[in-house]
């Protein structure tokens, strides 16, 4: 019922400082910005990068700041993954801006070739949020990343949300509308060091739209962990999946089947365009909304 991850919201304490890091350090253009009508939103920003979108939301009233130190299996944790054509370059661009702080305990890693084979990074913005540069193997980029670009930041590629139970977010993912698309067991000393987790050993499972890029990846870390979490939908945790639904008929009908999931009791108006909140089995904020 989904037709694509049309941006990913996330929530501020400070919009427009945020936008101006998002701009220097991977070339975020943006689109426009608008200080909310509504009474949850007090300031927001849209960007692109390549052909994705963000939008940074400055919330009323302002929540949570980020908490310290989240580890990659808290169910708190959700990041947004950038393309790169070069990861020395873009890695190289990155230490050249202030105010973020390092995720990846040793700079980039190579993952081997059972963990996709990418080259990553993982670190925060400036309040917080978690990142991941990543770069495909010459001979391994995908079609729609073998792009021509001055900026060596292409666009966002995925992402990914830290979960408890793979198959209960997979059921709930594809009830609106994605698909399994592929998945991988990452282990190993390149994965503990992307990581900053010891004996990192993570369930990697990919869900594609219609429209595949932006895609969703599942991160279920194995082990004994205290998963229990609060997000208030104004904390700076509160990052926001939005997808494109296929007309209004389907949002009511995902309204419906995900009642007990919704967020608001009813349908919400953003911009003339009809929206519903969720939660996912884990807590992560899913916004559905129908345009045109």
């Amino acid at each position: 019922m989904v037709k694509c991850l049309s941006r990913i919201e996330m929530i501020c304490d400070n919009s427009r400082a945020l936008a101006n890091f998002y701009h220097a350090a991977f070339g975020f253009l943006v689109l426009d910005q608008a200080d909310g009508p509504a009474t949850a939103i007090r300031h927001s920003i849209r960007m692109r990068l390549g052909r994705q979108e963000i939008a940074l939301i400055d919330a009323r009233p302002q929540g949570r700041p980020y908490p310290a130190n989240v580890a990659g299996w808290s169910t708190l944790f959700q990041h947004i993954a950038i393309v790169v054509s070069n990861m020395a370059s873009a890695y190289e661009r990155l230490c050249a801006i202030p105010d973020w702080s390092p995720i990846s305990t040793a700079g980039p890693q190579l993952l081997p070739p059972e963990s996709g084979g990418v080259s990553a990074f993982k670190f925060r913005d400036p309040e917080g949020h978690p990142l991941e540069l990543i770069a495909f193997a010459a001979d391994a980029i995908p079609a729609q990343w073998k792009l021509i670009s001055a900026n060596c930041c292409l666009g966002i590629d995925h992402s990914a949300v830290s979960i408890a139970n793979t198959a209960k977010s997979v059921a709930f993912y594809e009830s609106i509308g994605l698909r399994r698309s592929g998945g991988s067991l990452n282990v190993g000393p390149e994965q503990a060091k992307l990581d900053d987790l010891t004996n990192a050993v993570v369930e990697v499972t990919a869900l594609t739209p219609a429209q595949s890029t932006p895609h969703v990846e599942l991160l279920c870390y194995r082990g004994d962990f205290d998963r229990r979490v609060q997000q208030r939908t104004n904390d700076v945790t509160a990052t926001r999946l939005v997808f494109s639904v296929e007309s209004r008929e389907a949002l009511d009908v995902l309204c419906a089947y995900h009642a007990g999931n919704l967020v608001m009791d009813s349908v919400e108006h953003e911009d003339n365009a009809p929206r519903i909140l969720l939660r996912d089995p884990d807590g992560h904020l899913v916004c559905l909304e129908a345009r045109g």
